[in-house]
């Protein structure tokens, strides 16, 4: 190999084409290994055993009968599991004494030598507890209602400018409105999932998560060894939407067991077993107060969330966040209250927060529209504003307005008649509605090499987690164009704790941060070859950018997006459909349009599912929700798919990073569903103001004033 410059004379362009996923291939084939599908030798199969009980302490465990089913190895529990360290996460303090705290938790684990052996032995396990009284609804009058110290993930709890109560009253025009949404479960289509092994005091797992680094870090203070006894590989994960942000119960209770019997060991998490103790969306509360002048200018914003954590440990959803910087008015308040239920801890779920709050937010904004008289667009124009109205401080960048605009010219929403119940198609009536989206622009520090090798191919090595995103592709190409050289010539290797560390695959900050890192690496390595580093083996150089991110200035980075959607409702039944929906978005540089498309549609999908199909039942008598598959618990399918798009802005911000890139892996989710409900009102005048909009909340609109 030369040791001039890579790529110098070669015309490289690799971000911004669309180029196929680099592990497509695999995973049609089959022959991409998730969690459990790596072979391993004396492989044995554990199950996990939930509580019977909502709140209580296990008095007995029997486990003779199961002890004595063909196949069953062992039975862990409080009495014998090995121990574990105290830590910093409560839920995951598993098997280690026998307080119970919500139904599902898990109180055993049958290890056995067969997957079905496992299944049976767990249904064996005799275990009797003393159970106490138990709490598990969400209410706004609840006694146990609190001020949480911050928000998820560290924002102010409650926030205030100028004298809400005062220009509240005094405006002409006003619009007070509680809006609810359920409870939300992740359901990727890989479960938790985890194959263990223990070799020589060292722990290898191959776990189903969004960041290895972390979960490494976690299992080595939990199990008392240093994080370099502890490898975790994520080669392949399939979906996660935020329930897998760090250590689950999957793979304490796998690692455990299989130090418990000294063989490696595979356990999945059955579909069942995900509602809730993996974590779900909080269901919110939110009243939303808006005032504005005659020309529809908001003088005066009050948006109060209340959700619910869990008695083991606080999880406050920041829901009020998003209004704290979405439109501008002079006297603003924004609360949360939180309440401590005898139920599983809530965790992220895509977009947490700013999903359930634009909601609300944004389907106010509707129904002011409405009260002043002026168009829900032009109503959400008027009140944009260059300074972020939370921190005093001008936008990275900001184009909420050019969505806005681009998106009612392709939806050809200047022809719409804004009055409700207007257009009929035969016994369907046709509503559309708009809202508004935004998501923080994140970066995380990250940590990357680079090596250039004899041959003229490179490889660049980083901990990403590519968690069915096309992650590993965006890289690839990123790392392509920062080297110099065609993308052919690079090979990437991420999803292993043993590679450098990397943040989370979460909050739209993964391809910011990891970018980051892959082109500092870059850059490094091109300088070494300069220098004429002899080309007889290979040469590396690495990069941290943890000085550089801590470094940036603290000024408001978000991506912006504007969602318009077309329904359809029977005037009889109340059956809702998606006729057409479309997204605008400014998302910063785009590396792959194939993969970045494919995210921002998917979110719309599960904004579109959110609306009209998703919804958590709890029954407070046994503290569990009812519908618990997904054969009970609905999620849109392709039929209710009709059509789709997603579009973006070609968006430069030299503020973000090197790579002038912002996350889209949740922003396709903001606004989405507001946008449904706002089109659901607009078709039948009835306005829906708690999640899904089921037909029985809208059948025999046709009898409806």
């Amino acid at each position: 190999m030369s040791t001039s410059e890579p790529g110098r004379g070669v015309s490289t362009d690799a971000v911004g084409h669309a180029y196929p996923r680099l592990e497509g291939r695999e995973k049609v084939t089959g022959t991409a290994r998730y969690a459990v599908e790596y072979p391993v030798d004396g492989i044995t199969y554990g199950w996990a055993v939930p509580s019977a009980v909502v709140r209580g302490r296990i008095t007995r465990v029997d486990t003779s009968e199961a002890l004595a089913s063909p196949g069953v190895l062992a039975v862990l529990h409080h009495g014998n599991a090995p121990r574990l360290a105290p830590g910093p996460e409560p839920e995951l303090w598993l098997l280690q004494d026998p307080a119970v705290h919500y139904r599902g938790q898990y109180v055993a684990v049958v290890v056995a030598t067969s997957l079905e052996a496992a299944r049976e032995g767990a249904r064996l396990v005799r275990i009797d507890y003393d159970a106490a009284p138990h709490s598990t609804v969400l209410t706004d009058d609840h006694p146990g209602l609190y001020q949480p110290d911050h928000v998820n993930p560290s924002y102010p709890t409650d926030t205030a400018e100028g004298d809400f109560d005062a220009g509240y009253a005094a405006a002409p025009v006003r619009v007070d409105a509680t809006y609810r949404t359920p409870a939300y479960h992740n359901n990727p289509m890989e479960p938790h999932a985890t194959t263990a092994q223990w070799r020589d005091g060292r722990l290898l797992v191959h776990d189903s998560n969004q960041g290895a680094s972390s979960v490494r870090g976690t299992l080595a203070e939990l199990f008392e060894v240093s994080p370099e006894a502890v490898r975790v590989v994520t080669e392949h994960v399939g979906g996660g939407f935020g329930s897998k942000g760090y250590a689950k119960a999957a793979v304490v209770l796998t690692a455990l067991a299989a130090r418990h019997v000294d063989r490696p060991v595979k356990l999945a998490l059955t579909r069942q077993q995900l509602f809730g103790p993996v974590g779900y969306r909080t269901p919110t509360i939110q009243r939303v107060r808006l005032a504005a002048d005659a020309d529809g200018r908001l003088t005066a914003i009050c948006h109060d969330a209340i959700s619910q954590t869990s008695t083991i440990r606080e999880f406050a959803e920041q829901t009020a966040v998003y209004t704290r910087s979405m439109y501008a008015a002079p006297h603003r308040r924004t609360t949360h209250r939180l309440v401590r239920l005898d139920v599983p801890t809530p965790f992220w779920m895509r977009a947490p927060g700013e999903c359930p709050g634009a909601y609300a937010l944004e389907s106010a904004m509707d129904e002011l529209a409405i009260a002043v008289g002026i168009d829900p667009v032009e109503l959400r124009i008027r009140n944009d504003t260059e300074v972020d109205p939370d921190q005093g401080r001008p936008f990275t960048s900001r184009n909420l307005v050019a969505c806005l605009r681009e998106g009612a010219q392709r939806f050809g929403w200047t022809d719409r008649d804004p009055t409700p119940r207007a257009r009929r198609d035969g016994r369907w009536l046709i509503g559309t509605g708009v809202a508004g989206s935004s998501y923080p622009a994140r970066a995380r520090p990250s940590s990357a090499r680079a090596t250039a090798r004899p041959d003229g191919s490179f490889l660049v090595q980083i901990n990403a987690t590519d968690i069915g995103t096309g992650a590993r592709t965006a890289i690839w190409q990123v790392a392509a164009d920062a080297l110099g050289v065609p993308p052919e010539r690079v090979e990437i290797h991420v999803g292993d704790s043993d590679l450098p560390t990397a943040p989370v695959a979460g909050g739209s900050m993964g391809t910011a941060s990891w970018s980051w890192a892959v082109i500092r690496a870059a850059q490094a390595l091109r300088e070494k070859l300069r220098e004429g580093v002899p080309p007889d083996g290979e040469v590396s150089a690495t990069a941290d950018t943890t000085d550089e991110v801590g470094g940036q200035p603290a000024l408001p980075r978000y991506a912006y997006g504007a969602q318009f959607a077309e329904i359809r409702v029977d005037a009889d039944t109340g059956e809702v459909r998606l006729n057409r929906m479309l997204g605008v978005f400014a998302a910063g540089r785009v590396v792959n349009p194939t993969t970045a498309r494919s995210q921002l549609i998917g979110g719309m999908t599960m904004g579109l599912s959110m609306a009209l199909h998703e919804e958590g039942l709890l029954d407070e008598r046994y503290g569990d929700w009812v519908n618990h598959d997904l054969a009970t618990y609905h999620i849109t399918g392709c039929a209710d798919v009709e059509s789709i798009e997603a579009h973006w802005l070609d968006e430069r911000d030299d503020e973000l990073n090197p790579a002038g890139v912002k996350g889209i892996g949740e922003i396709g989710i903001v606004g989405a569903a507001a946008a449904i409900a706002n089109a659901v009102h607009h078709a039948t005048g009835v306005r829906v103001r708690d999640l899904p909009i089921r037909l029985d909340k809208l059948v025999g609109v046709s009898a409806m004033a």
